[in-house]
């Protein structure tokens, strides 16, 4: 075994532990939720404390929206690491791959501590759960709160419901078409590091409007504390692939 992939193995070790600790994390902020004691009882006072949140709540509909969102940005990822052999796009997207399959895992292990589905029931549209929510001093998702950075998505808006329309694969704002996971399995080298590099830039402005909604909207105070983080994180790459499509002669679309 190669010194490389020996480091690329205690890596992924690495993130490993950090999101196992970070789910029995989770573990226990919803234990404390719903009044479990040491013993698995819950005194009567308790009982009447916050409990986990409904499938239709803006809790549930982020952690199953998001899990999927997630999934794509890793699999992005995934793909470029094999088209190119630039080493700055090869960290970044194994940066992007890692923290966002961290992240996934905790958001399906809380619906599973909650005793919710991780897939929205029949007939509920992706997103639907910011349009339900979002009612805020006469303001609405579809009416752009919340949605900070989907302006400027083209043709993924359509200015009802949650302001997007599903099309070719394409489930929520930002995520990349089948067309254009294609495309980009089919790209090489730079070409490849530019697509990427555009894609995930409209899948972060996608993920960030949605962790924004969950910050304002969703009711379990550590969930709330991961979609501020994401906010954050995010913004902080969308300047740095800014800097990097930038360096290739390229800009987002």
């Amino acid at each position: 075994m190669t010194a490389a992939r020996g480091a690329r193995r205690t890596q992924w070790a690495a993130g490993s532990a950090v999101a196992l600790a970070l789910l029995f994390a989770g573990v226990a902020t919803v234990a404390a939720a719903r009044g479990d004691t040491a013993d698995g009882k819950q005194p009567q006072a308790a009982s009447a404390a916050v409990r986990a949140p409904a499938t239709d709540s803006a809790d549930a509909g982020f952690a199953r929206d998001m899990a999927v969102h997630h999934q794509q940005a890793v699999e992005m990822s995934f793909i470029v690491r094999d088209r190119t052999q630039d080493e700055e796009v090869r960290r970044f997207a194994y940066d992007i791959a890692n923290t966002q399959a961290n992240q996934r895992g905790m958001l399906l292990g809380w619906l599973d501590l909650w005793e919710l589905p991780k897939v929205a029931v029949a007939g509920q549209e992706p997103m639907a759960w910011m349009a339900t929510h979002g009612d805020h001093d006469g303001r609405s998702a579809g009416d752009g709160h919340d949605m900070d950075g989907m302006a400027g998505m083209g043709d993924m808006t359509d200015g009802s419901g949650s302001g997007f329309t599903a099309h070719d694969g394409a489930l929520m704002p930002g995520m990349a078409t089948r067309t254009e996971l294609d495309r980009l399995r089919k790209a090489d080298g730079k070409q490849a590091e530019i697509l990427y590099l555009q894609l995930m830039t409209d899948h972060h402005k996608g993920g960030v409007a949605m962790a924004r909604g969950c910050a304002e909207l969703c009711t379990v105070k550590t969930e709330r504390r991961l979609a501020q983080g994401m906010v954050e994180a995010q913004q902080s790459e969308l300047d740095a692939m800014a800097q990097m499509l930038s360096t290739r002669g390229a800009e987002p679309r």
